[in-house]
This record gives structure tokens, sequence and C-alpha cells, in this order.
């Protein structure tokens, strides 16, 4: 399906700052059909995974993300990285992620498990990377 291996910045740009993009075409050019995510602990499959893009994209206006290590093994990535998110009302919450994946052949996010920290933002923040 994809000819470029993905990472985080190409996927979160294009899954949820990119409000007006097709976000089922997005999904499909960053995750396998057979996608898990575990956030903080609790397992997510891809449609779980779509439900909280869809969720996210209600809440935020704008956002950016930075990468502050990012590694590659293969099929192996890894990255730590911050996401500022400006939200509808103007409140800005920023987030560190801690993130270990394997890449399907295609290059897609085959499985993620990452654990987030609220570094600033309203304590309601704090479950942003499992809101559905």
């Amino acid at each position: 399906m994809t000819t470029t291996t993905t990472d985080i910045t190409r996927a979160l740009n294009d899954l949820l700052f990119t409000p007006d993009g097709d976000l089922a075409a997005a999904v499909d050019r960053h995750f396998a059909p057979d996608y898990r995510q575990r956030t903080n602990g609790v397992w997510s499959d891809r449609e779980g995974f779509t439900r909280h893009m869809t969720a996210l994209r209600s809440l935020v206006r704008d956002g950016r993300v930075e990468v502050h290590d990012e590694l590659r093994d293969g099929a192996r990535y890894a990255d730590r990285h911050t996401v500022t998110l400006t939200h509808h009302d103007g409140r800005v919450s920023v987030t560190e992620v801690y993130l270990f994946a394997e890449l399907a052949p295609d290059g897609r996010f085959r499985r993620v498990e990452e654990t987030t920290l609220l570094i600033s933002g309203h304590t309601d923040d704090r479950d942003l990377g499992s809101v559905e």
C-alpha cells in the first residue's frame, strides 16, 4: 500500500493536523490492517484507534510534533516525541510520548506500544492518549 516507511511525524500530521483530510485514507497510509496499539497499558485495535483519532480531531484545532529521539532497526521503530495540541477553546497541552513500534513489510505501523506523560495542560488532558 505504501512505498515509504512511515514515522510518527508523518502519521500524526496526516491523521490529526490535516483536519480536512480523509481520516480513513490517512489510517490506510500509515497503519497495517492488523494494527494494534497499547497506550498506557490499554490495548486497542485499528478500529478503536480510528475512533480515538476521530475523537481527537473533534477536540483539537491545531498542533505539532517534535521528535527528540528516533531509532530504526529493520522492522523496529522507536522514538521519544512531544505533541503540542491547541484545543478548539484555545487551551494548550503538551504531552511527551515514549513509543516502540513494529513496522509491517510495506512500511506501515503494525504495532505501537506507547507511554504518555502530560508535561503541561489541564489534568483532563492526561487521557488524550486514549480518548474515544
